[in-house]
C-alpha cells in the first residue's frame, strides 16, 4: 500500500477535494517523484468514500457530466469491471418509491352516497392500446406520439366520453384497464416476448405516469357513479400491466365505491341488468370462439341475460360482428403509428377513445367516440 493512502482518504472525507487536487497536494506534501496522474489513479482505486470514484475523476478530467453516465467499463491492470452508477433505478427503488408515496397519501376515501336514477345506464369507458412509452416521429411516420401525448389523449378522451354521456342517467361505470397501457415490459425496451420497440422515456417513469393517470381518472369517475375496474392482461406489458393493476387496487382499497377484477385471467365478464359484457385483449382466442367461451366460462350469467357483448382490443381498429347471441366488437386506439406500423402500412385508422352506454333492459343503446 502506498504511504500516502491514509492521507488521501482523510482529504477525501474531510475536505471533499477532487482526486486531481488531492493528487497535487499529496505529491507536494510527500515530495513524491511519482507523476501526479499515477497518484490520482491510485486515489481513485482506493477511495472508500463512495462508488465510482474512478469514473468521477475521468469525467472531471474530460468534462463529462457524471449524472448522465448510466453504466461504464473500468479496465485496470488485472481486472475489467462493468459497473452501474447510482443513477440507474432498480425494481427495489421503484417499489420503495411507490410504497413511500402511498404511505404519504394514506388514501382514505369516505363513503360516497349516490342519488338513485330513473332509467339508469351503464357507462363503459375503455381506453384501448394506449402504449405509454411508444415513440413515433413525424419525420418517419407523419405523426408524433410520445408519453405526454399518450397521457393527454386519455385524459381528453375520458372527458369527451363523459360529456357525450351527459344526457343519460348513469348509475354504474365499467372502466376497462390494461390492454397495452404500457408499451414495453423490460429495461431492454422490449415487449414481454422480447420484441424491440421504439420508446420514449424510462420504463419506471412510464409506470408511474400510468399509475397517476389511472388514479386521477378513477377519482374523476367517482363524481358520477360507482366504478368497476376490470383489468385485461396484454402482450406488450403482460407483467408490468398486472403490477400496475394491483397497485391501483391497493390504492383504492378503502374506497367502497370502486370494485376490482384484476386477476390474470385473459377473459373477464361483468353482468349489468340484462347485459353480459366480456372483455379481453384480443391477442389470444379467436373472435368466433369468444361467444362459446363466454357461455362456458360465465354460464350462470349467460343464462340470466339476453344482451351479450365482448369488447376486444389489440388490433387498433374497428371491427364488429354479430354472432348467435353475442356481439364481438374491437376498439380503436389513441396511439400513433411507429416505424414498424408505418412500414407495413398499418396506419390511417381513426384514433379514438371509445365508450358505450348499456340500458339495463335493452342492451347497448349508444356508442360514444372521442376522435383525435
Amino acid at each position: 500500500m502506498k504511504p500516502y493512502y491514509e492521507r488521501a482518504v482523510e482529504l477525501l472525507k474531510d475536505e471533499g477535494l477532487s482526486h486531481t487536487k488531492i493528487a497535487k497536494k499529496i505529491k507536494k506534501e510527500f515530495e513524491l517523484k511519482e507523476d501526479q496522474d499515477s497518484i490520482r489513479r491510485n486515489i481513485s482505486n482506493w477511495s472508500k468514500d463512495g462508488p465510482h470514484k474512478a469514473l468521477e475523476a475521468y469525467c472531471e478530467e474530460f468534462g463529462i457530466p457524471v449524472s448522465q453516465v448510466g453504466h461504464y467499463w473500468y479496465k485496470g491492470k488485472h481486472i475489467s469491471i462493468h459497473a452501474k452508477t447510482e443513477n440507474q433505478k432498480t425494481y427495489e427503488d421503484l417499489r420503495d418509491e411507490i410504497i413511500a408515496e402511498m404511505e404519504q397519501h394514506v388514501p382514505e376515501y369516505p363513503k360516497i352516497y349516490y342519488t338513485p336514477q330513473e332509467n339508469p345506464h351503464l357507462l363503459v369507458i375503455d381506453p384501448a392500446d394506449v402504449h405509454i412509452g411508444k415513440l413515433c416521429s413525424a419525420f418517419e411516420t407523419g405523426e408524433d406520439y410520445d408519453c405526454e401525448i399518450a397521457v393527454n389523449r386519455v385524459r381528453e378522451g375520458v372527458e369527451g366520453i363523459l360529456r357525450k354521456a351527459s344526457g343519460f342517467k348513469v348509475d354504474q361505470i365499467l372502466f376497462v384497464a390494461g390492454n397495452d397501457i404500457l408499451h414495453v415490459d423490460s429495461p431492454k425496451r422490449t415487449t414481454t416476448s422480447g420484441t424491440p420497440q421504439d420508446t420514449d422515456g424510462m420504463w419506471y417513469d412510464n409506470f408511474l405516469k400510468a399509475k397517476r393517470l389511472y388514479v386521477d381518472i378513477i377519482q374523476r369517475l367517482l363524481h358520477f357513479a360507482p366504478v368497476h375496474f376490470v383489468y385485461n392482461p396484454s402482450n406488450h406489458d403482460y407483467m408490468n400491466g398486472f403490477f400496475l393493476a394491483d397497485v391501483i387496487q391497493t390504492w383504492f382499497k378503502t374506497c367502497s365505491a370502486v370494485t376490482f377484477d384484476c386477476s390474470i385471467a385473459h377473459r373477464k365478464y361483468y353482468k349489468y341488468g340484462n347485459n353480459l359484457i366480456g372483455t379481453t385483449h384480443g391477442d389470444g382466442a379467436k373472435n368466433n370462439d369468444l361467444p362459446l367461451l363466454m357461455a362456458q366460462e360465465s354460464a350462470v350469467d349467460w343464462s340470466n341475460t339476453k344482451h351479450r357483448y365482448v369488447y376486444t382490443h389489440h388490433v387498433h381498429h374497428k371491427n364488429a360482428k354479430d354472432y348467435i347471441g353475442v356481439t364481438v366488437e374491437s376498439l380503436r386506439s389513441p396511439s400513433g403509428a411507429d416505424g414498424w406500423h408505418h412500414r407495413n402500412g398499418y396506419q390511417h385508422n381513426p384514433k379514438a377513445i371509445e365508450g358505450f352506454l348499456h340500458c339495463k333492459d335493452n342492451g347497448q343503446v349508444a356508442r360514444l367516440t372521442h376522435l383525435f
